[in-house]
């Protein structure tokens, strides 16, 4: 195994994930992590159905290899004293909404540097727990820093914390939580990274359908199951009109600052 850096923040911030999900008594289980690189740059282009995949992934990574994940955040964390102050000492990427330019040149320098980078294509939390439609960025990313996509799929986390729901403090004990990493996806320079998008969304919603059906607990009736499966989260058409309203809402209230 490549002996890495010390880099004491992220090792602290990987202890207390560990414990975390230790106390919790989280049930981890792992299928395609021989599809993690062991050594050299890589997007890993995640599911977002909750707020604790960048953590549930990067534990898993860590298990496997002991590699770390470069994260792009949006620039309003970074501003926080302290979670600033960790996301930089993890070595995390800052993304300001109106200024993307800078962000995407630093993911690409890391790529290139051999990092693994962690990005969530559909860009925010699906309510419906299904794939959405993804942002391209992924797929420019890997074109450009010359490095594979792995797709990797996690189901169960986001019945941890997740938007529109409140979880029970006791319903986080002992959830199952499984991962699925996908077969590289290599990207060349003069791909239609619209067409390696579609291919990585169709990719993650396999990889999603085969969590879900091998899931250990049954979600009939369940608010954290997709309704075509039984359960009663929204649908993807419902999920996308109450995201339209908040973003609406929100635009509203950014007006009324000004």
């Amino acid at each position: 195994m490549t002996r890495r850096p010390s880099e004491p923040i992220y090792s602290t911030a990987i202890a207390a994930g560990r414990a975390l999900f230790g106390f919790w008594g989280l049930k981890r289980r792992v299928s395609g992590a021989e599809h993690i690189p062991a050594t050299g740059g890589a997007v890993l282009a995640m599911t977002h159905f909750g707020y604790f995949e960048f953590a549930l992934v990067e534990w898993a990574v860590w298990l496997e290899n002991r590699r770390r994940i470069r994260f792009m955040a949006k620039k309003g964390a970074f501003d926080k004293p302290v979670v600033g102050h960790l996301l930089r000492g993890m070595k995390h990427i800052s993304v300001d909404m109106k200024a993307g330019a800078a962000a995407y040149a630093k993911a690409v320098e890391a790529l290139r540097d051999g990092e693994l980078l962690g990005v969530f294509p559909e860009a925010g939390v699906s309510a419906s727990y299904t794939v959405r439609e993804l942002k391209t960025g992924a797929a420019r990313l890997a074109a450009e820093a010359r490095v594979p996509i792995i797709p990797v799929a996690v189901w169960g986390g986001h019945r941890l914390l997740t938007k529109g729901h409140r979880v029970g403090f006791f319903e986080r004990f002992g959830v199952p939580v499984t991962f699925a990493f996908g077969a590289p996806i290599s990207v060349a320079a003069d791909d239609d990274p619209h067409a390696v998008t579609e291919r990585l969304r169709t990719t993650l919603q396999g990889l999603v359908d085969r969590l879900q059906a091998e899931y250990p607990v049954d979600g009939t009736g369940k608010w954290w199951q997709p309704r075509a499966l039984g359960g009663t989260a929204p649908t993807p058409e419902e999920a996308a009109a109450a995201d339209a309203a908040r973003d609406a809402a929100r635009a509203a209230r950014a007006e009324s600052d000004h």
